[in-house]
């Protein structure tokens, strides 16, 4: 029988690239997406691929949230593999932005992902098995300007899987988290935060124009979505998964600053070059 996979944020990107990887591997995938019937390109998946299934999730909404897994659980028996992929990036430094960008950040980017892993723990708990997989970034380990409210959220969904990963252990569900560098994905075009339109006088337009043309060009360059993807399912098909994997060598060799300098002065070295660009 099929193992269940589970996905968040399955409409384009990452999510999308993971959705056909693990059809391709065996899984029956259930792709979730807030708003499936806008998702053409996802729906034509399913349409071709008879494993995979299209369903609706809002991971900001606890009733969506509810409704979705308890119908997956109720249909196929099981949430064997959940990818929490679904989230937003936002612009903008602290000054800049108002509580209320700070907390629907919040709760997208990590809430959601509370939201969502909290609903299939009681079946992976009793049945003493199951995988989470939650695609993080690497601005959750090393925090980049003008990204505060992201980095917030990212760094919190870290602490939050850390802990989660060594209780759940003990029932054998397996927790890890991924750290993609940039991807080319439509993340970067799709930016929000109150400085889309700064003014001509605030006294950080040069520094964000700056930073946001240097971000566009890493993320151009950056790895195509089917290259996490397959780091998505080499995790997911791991018999012994580690906590906490990166998307590549680059990303792997970004976030190892955070563990061989304690002082953190390197990091501030290499995120403060990306303003000199």
């Amino acid at each position: 029988m099929s193992k269940i996979a589970m996905i968040t944020g399955a409409s384009s990107g990452i999510g999308l690239a993971t959705t056909s990887a693990l059809a391709a591997a065996g899984w029956e995938v259930v792709a979730t997406a807030r708003q499936p019937e806008t998702a053409d390109t996802l729906r034509a998946l399913a349409a071709a691929l008879p494993t995979v299934q299209v369903r609706a999730l809002d991971v900001t909404s606890d009733a969506s949230v509810a409704s979705c897994v308890s119908s997956v659980i109720d249909d196929l028996g099981a949430v064997d593999l959940l990818v929490n992929n679904a989230g937003a990036g936002h612009r903008g430094t602290l000054e800049q932005l108002d509580v209320r960008e700070l907390a629907q950040t919040m709760d997208l980017n990590y809430l959601g992902v509370a939201r969502v892993t909290k609903a299939v723990l009681p079946g992976m708990r009793v049945a003493r098995a199951g995988r989470i997989i939650t695609v993080t970034s690497l601005n959750g380990v090393v925090a980049l300007p003008f990204s505060d409210a992201y980095n917030a959220s990212k760094f919190a969904v870290e602490g939050l899987m850390e802990g989660l990963a060594a209780v759940m252990r003990e029932f054998g569900v397996h927790v890890s988290v991924l750290e993609p560098g940039p991807v080319r994905t439509p993340f970067f075009a799709k930016l929000g935060g109150s400085v889309d339109n700064i003014a001509a006088d605030d006294p950080y337009k040069e520094l964000i124009d700056r930073f946001t043309a240097t971000m566009a060009a890493l993320g151009s360059a950056g790895q195509s979505p089917e290259s996490v993807a397959e780091v998505i399912c080499q995790i997911a098909a791991d018999p012994s998964p580690a906590l906490r994997y990166q998307s590549s060598a680059d990303a792997a060799g970004f976030a190892a600053r955070k563990l061989v300098d304690p002082t953190g002065n390197s990091i501030l070295d290499a995120t403060g070059a990306l303003l000199q660009m």
